[in-house]
């Protein structure tokens, strides 16, 4: 039976996303990073290309780990100058039909109360076709500039996490009953009084006692992602999350991953499907197999190095500035993004030097590098669907945005023509289309418990 392969666009607000120094090819328009005609049509080549969703990546502070400061960060446009991508959903959803679009947004740094009311405004406008995705966050920049001083460790982070979830279950799901929106013009009434509930919640790292701000939209709560591959990152997401992405250079290694979140699932009492699962890849296609290799060598003459140091430092809070280019790499713990660099160290078959990773990160970050004729791309994404276990991709540009325009032009009718890329159903929400059930969260899901009115006492 042939399994459908599910295509997030994985992109970013910024000049350089995953392949630093690509933004001065001759084909890049990345340039054009601040010019929202360039995120809409963008997203219009994405809906014809069949793509679910646009994954939209996001940091609230700088990388400044590479040399001590955020100089080499700055210099290559390494996710920075970055703008805020919730601004600009709306005007992409009114230029689409039925792509979708995956929002980050951090419980480290923003309020609950006010968050839940964003997801609810961005899922109404969008006509439910909205995912949020949790992180907590791993830059000292952004805990400095954002008042905390210094990071929350780790895995008090996660922590926090749940609790912050547990409040955003009882706002998009429990406070407003179905129904509560009544408008009628003839009792006088907007919402009814009695189909309101309160959050009721009193916890240690949040206090909101009052009723939400918005009407949840068509999915209650936003299809939820989440990308951590810590231990305590996977238990997070065996808890709340819907869909899962992971970077890793070979499918044995995401493999890896998939299966403890499998496990997780089960041992939570989830069935071992409950969360759809991706993986990272960059493609570089063209019309053979020759010219996909000539190009992406191209692309190696301008990589930047330094700037993919800064990259993966920012990422690990590993600073390599000065290290010797042949050694080899070494694990150490950080309150960073660790997974990024277990992949390297750790978790990987193979001894990475600090010159081995610089070249890697160069050209699409921590995953693979797929180049080839539109038949050769696709029977490596049915591979690594096969020897991963995973449901679908995140598709990365290192030129951006050529790099996505050419697999909408070139991989997507290969996709069609093997069955592999269904059309999205007229009116679907963006759930829907990537879990395949109802529009709103399945009734296993934690936050469904809080639904219509359902909430538990304050705690």
């Amino acid at each position: 039976m042939t399994r459908p392969i599910l295509l997030n666009a994985f992109d970013m607000m910024v000049p350089v996303h995953q392949s630093p120094g690509l933004w001065r090819h001759p084909e890049s328009g990345a340039a054009r990073f601040t010019d929202l005609r360039y995120w809409t049509d963008l997203a219009r080549t994405l809906d014809d290309g069949g793509f679910a969703s646009l994954f939209l990546a996001d940091i609230p502070g700088v990388y400044d780990v590479y040399g001590g400061g955020p100089q080499a960060a700055a210099r290559g446009g390494v996710q920075y100058p970055v703008l805020d991508p919730l601004v600009a959903v709306p005007a992409m959803a009114a230029a689409t039909r039925s792509l979708g679009f995956g929002v980050t947004a951090s419980v480290t740094y923003l309020q609950p109360y006010l968050l839940a009311r964003t997801l609810a405004t961005l899922d109404h406008f969008t006509g439910g076709r909205v995912a949020w995705n949790i992180v907590t966050s791993y830059q000292e920049s952004a805990a400095r500039n954002l008042g905390l001083g210094t990071q929350i460790p780790h895995d008090e982070r996660y922590d926090r996490a749940d609790e912050y979830m547990e409040v955003v279950y009882r706002l998009l799901e429990g406070s407003f009953d179905d129904g509560a929106l009544v408008l009628d013009a003839d009792a006088n009434v907007v919402v009814d009084p009695a189909r309101l509930h309160p959050a009721g919640f009193a916890g240690r790292y949040f206090s909101v006692p009052g009723v939400a701000l918005a009407p949840p939209g068509p999915q209650g709560t936003p299809l939820l992602f989440q990308a951590g591959a810590s231990r305590r990152g996977q238990q997070f997401a065996t808890d709340h999350a819907e869909a899962v992405f992971f970077s890793g250079g070979t499918p044995q290694l995401v493999r890896r991953w998939v299966d403890a979140t499998r496990d997780g699932l089960a041992e939570r009492g989830r069935p071992r499907d409950a969360i759809k699962t991706f993986a990272l890849a960059t493609v570089v296609v063209a019309d053979t197999d020759a010219e996909a290799q000539a190009r992406l060598e191209g692309y190696r003459a301008y990589v930047d190095t330094e700037a993919a140091l800064a990259l993966f430092g920012g990422w690990t809070g590993v600073d390599l500035a000065g290290a010797d280019p042949d050694a080899p790499l070494e694990h150490v713990a950080t309150d960073a993004n660790q997974s990024a660099l277990a992949s390297f160290t750790t978790l990987g078959d193979r001894t990475w030097t600090v010159r081995d990773l610089a070249e890697f990160v160069a050209i699409g970050g921590r995953g693979p590098v797929i180049a080839g004729s539109p038949g050769t791309v696709v029977d490596e994404l049915e591979r690594w669907q096969q020897e991963a276990d995973v449901d679908g991709f995140n598709v990365c540009a290192a030129v951006r945005p050529a790099d996505l325009e050419r697999f909408a032009r070139l991989v997507s009718p290969e996709l069609r023509r093997r069955g592999l890329l269904p059309d999205a159903p007229d009116g679907a929400t963006l759930r829907e289309r990537v879990m395949g059930g109802g529009p709103r969260l399945a009734p296993d899901h934690a936050g469904a418990a809080f639904r219509a009115g359902a909430t538990a006492g304050a705690r």
